[in-house]
């Protein structure tokens, strides 16, 4: 971990849930998909295209209206557009083509959106140019089931793969090999034209491979590999036999080609920024290694992080990024920063930090699974607040409820839609 700056004593909860919101606010911010467009297209212009070639431009994922803007004000000369992105933006968007589909389980707008992809790009030729804007949710919002796999056994397997406890990238190896677009996919239509992907990075660490699934870069791995994770998630025998039966199939893998892919913003950029937000008044710990993993082991290294912060002097301030998994064991509502913050409200109430002190923990995109909320907020009074109301804050937690425990105590992180996604932020403020 790296520290910086100090000052300001701040010693009550109300204004350390401020100050955290005002940090994370700023971390969203920094992740702003048309800035991170424009500054690309000045720092690395097109070269203008040869007379009567066009520019086919898709736009995937939850920033894709945001994305597709400032490159449609840029450009000149023939061009389509097509724009994917999910249902809760409501940003407008003017394009050719416009879907807004279902995330984070796959529907019938996507499966559309995907065929309406295919058909712009099988039409793309050699002269021509496909740019791809490329966000997070790009996974779910494209359905693309090959041939004997129907809508109906992908959404299964996305329901079964984010109940798992699997990381992001064995997800997303296992959907590169059920989809003829993820896992270079999208280039392979488009060939023989030249593809340019300009990439909103969600995953820790920036492996493009695994941004959306990959449609513009090589797979992860291999069917085989994507088989035998199945097997160790334990899902093998809840899965479609048509999906084991595409997984089983022998042949070698199909060729994919070389694109431009070009990374205009990420988790870390993020971090820092709300690092940077905080560093005025807090002595300011940004950790190196990202929160990833099951949820059970973020919260623990964030509870003992927080411990011994606390024995220093002077308000304290530690900022991570992430993306950790849950392990579905009830039939709760709630999300991975809801359950992380619960989780980390609990270790605190029953071995108490001695001084105040917030928590805030929220998805980048506002929404945080399937819920209307980011994320949560919560600090040492919330396992109280919850007991105020006649229920233990561990039986939600054993029954994945989050979303209920946070509803009583009123720590909800509210933010609406944010247009971007770059996974998620957790702060930790000692006052």
């Amino acid at each position: 971990m790296k520290k910086r700056g100090k000052s300001l004593l701040l010693d009550q909860p109300n204004l350390l849930r401020g100050v955290s919101r005002t940090a994370f606010d700023m971390a969203v911010r920094c992740a702003d998909p048309a800035q991170a467009v424009q500054a690309e297209l000045s720092r690395a212009p097109f070269a203008p295209l040869q007379e009567g070639a066009k520019t086919y431009c898709i736009a995937m994922g939850k920033a894709a209206p945001a994305m597709l803007r400032p490159f449609c004000q840029s450009r000149s000369g023939p061009m389509e557009t097509l724009c994917v992105t999910h249902r809760e933006n409501t940003e407008v968007v003017t394009a050719d083509w416009v879907f807004r589909a279902g995330h984070p389980v796959p529907d019938e707008e996507g499966l559309r959106a995907a065929a309406a992809i295919c058909d712009m790009l099988e039409r793309a030729e050699a002269q021509d140019r496909v740019i791809a804007l490329i966000s997070g949710g790009g996974s779910a919002l494209v359905p693309a089931p090959p041939n004997g796999v129907s809508l109906a056994d992908k959404q299964t397997l996305n329901r079964l793969l984010l109940q798992s406890g699997l990381g992001i990238n064995a997800m997303n190896l296992i959907r590169q090999q059920v989809s003829d677009l993820k896992g270079g996919g999208f280039l392979r239509r488009a060939a023989p034209a030249q593809v340019t992907a300009l990439i909103l990075s969600d995953v820790i660490g920036d492996d493009l491979r695994a941004v959306a699934s990959g449609p513009t870069v090589a797979p992860l791995g291999t069917a085989q590999e994507a088989l035998q994770l199945i097997a160790e998630a334990g899902i093998t025998d809840r899965l479609p036999q048509s999906i084991l039966m595409h997984l089983s199939r022998e042949g070698a893998a199909p060729e994919v080609g070389l694109a431009d892919n070009r990374l205009i913003g990420s988790n870390r950029q993020s971090v820092e920024a709300a690092a940077h937000e905080l560093g005025g008044r807090f002595d300011v710990t940004v950790a190196d290694a990202p929160l990833t993993g099951d949820v059970r082991d973020a919260a623990d290294r964030i509870f003992r992080s927080s411990i011994e912060r606390a024995t220093q002097h002077g308000p304290q301030a530690l900022v991570w990024g992430g993306e950790t998994t849950v392990r579905v064991r009830g039939n709760g509502k709630g999300g991975r920063n809801q359950e992380l913050a619960l989780r980390v409200a609990a270790l605190a109430d029953a071995q108490p930090i001695d001084r105040h002190w917030v928590f805030l923990s929220g998805g980048t995109d506002g929404r945080d699974g399937p819920m209307d909320s980011a994320g949560a907020v919560v600090d040492q009074a919330t396992c109280a607040r919850i007991r105020q109301h006649g229920r233990a804050p561990a039986r939600f937690l054993e029954c994945n409820d989050s979303y209920a425990a946070l509803a009583l105590s009123g720590d909800h992180l509210m933010t609406g839609a944010t247009g971007t996604n770059v996974a998620d932020i957790q702060i930790m403020l000692i006052g």
